[in-house]
């Protein structure tokens, strides 16, 4: 899902570089663009929700369609003076632009080059399945992973839940909330006498025999084929998918990463406001929150984006105080 239109990238050096053009990507630029900083997006137009039908869970712009939130966002950022250019990053690297200030040299699968002070890095994560024939292709629609993303629309459907780690369990309790009809496939998966017991008083139905396949018809999920070939009626699965952050193209820049507990995936390590280990990069969105929904996404963005010109502001004035001192001293 490319932009609409794409920007020529500027000459010089920019304040700030944005990898990623989501909801954190674009509204950390936004903020920086309103301080009248010079940034470029680049975005590479693969956002983690195209696939689904719209956004919830975020006042104002409840139910919007993906694309069509990423066109108004796209659309303020310019306003400001931002440039937003569709491409695909294959190094980011460290690039010292003088003055003792970091800087970075990005460069696209076209050839093309953007030298920045600051980086942003907003490129969200993908989504691992688990690997049952017939599941991928409903991805988004039929086959969910966040009540809160998708919990209304699927409300009082057959649903099941695919087991693929303790993290299920927790998915199991959430859905049931939104419906009677939950089945729990455990797969390859345990669940111990207390959490059976659990289940049963919520009335969630347990089938333990191994899934082999998802079948489907014209209108989406019809059930979960198992392995003794029974089919199990469900309208929708339910699934904890891996999640990993997308770091294609930034191996140069060195970021700490982390595994998170009971296989949940793999993140970029951030602290405060998004700042790394490495000076004059900050992360925000999926890579670092691999749970943030759109709105949380977007507000780590804005929060790193002021963070990002207010070190840029302390570099500015250093500058020009070395600059004035520099000029008054006898040669």
């Amino acid at each position: 899902m490319p932009a609409e239109t794409t920007d020529t990238l500027p000459g010089g050096i920019v304040d700030v570089v944005v990898i990623g053009g989501g909801a954190a990507g674009l509204n950390g630029a936004l903020v920086l663009a309103r301080s009248r900083r010079s940034v470029v997006v680049i975005d590479s137009g693969s956002p983690r929700n195209a696939p689904a039908e719209g956004v919830h869970g975020l006042l104002g712009m409840d139910g919007t369609p993906p694309a069509e939130l990423l066109r108004r966002g796209r659309e303020e950022v310019r306003r400001y003076g931002g440039r937003v250019v569709t491409g695909e990053v294959i190094s980011a690297s460290p690039g010292d632009h003088g003055e003792g200030d970091p800087g970075f040299i990005v460069q696209l699968a076209d050839g093309s080059t953007v030298h920045a002070r600051r980086t942003l890095v907003a490129t969200g994560l993908r989504d691992v399945l688990p690997d049952i024939p017939g599941l991928a292709r409903h991805w988004g629609r039929g086959l969910v992973h966040c009540p809160y993303c998708h919990g209304w629309e699927v409300r009082d459907e057959p649903i099941g839940i695919l087991a693929v780690g303790p993290p299920s369990i927790h998915h199991a309790l959430l859905f049931r909330q939104l419906t009677d009809d939950l089945v729990y496939f455990t797969g390859a998966t345990d669940l111990d006498r207390d959490t059976r017991a659990r289940f049963a008083a919520r009335n969630i139905r347990i089938v333990d025999t191994p899934v082999s396949g998802v079948e489907s018809d014209e209108d989406g999920i019809t059930g979960v084929r198992l392995d003794d070939g029974h089919l199990v009626p469900r309208r929708i699965l339910a699934v904890a998918t891996t999640m990993l952050a997308r770091t294609e193209g930034l191996e140069d820049l060195r970021l700490p990463m982390e595994d998170m507990p009971a296989g949940m995936g793999r993140r970029l390590v951030s602290g405060m406001a998004g700042t790394t280990a490495v000076p004059g990069v900050w992360v925000a969105g999926n890579a670092t929150d691999l749970t943030a929904q759109v709105g949380a996404s977007a507000a780590a963005g804005a929060l790193a984006g002021a963070h990002m010109n207010a070190d840029l502001a302390a570099a500015d004035t250093d500058a020009a105080l070395a600059a004035a001192q520099r000029a008054t001293t006898p040669t």
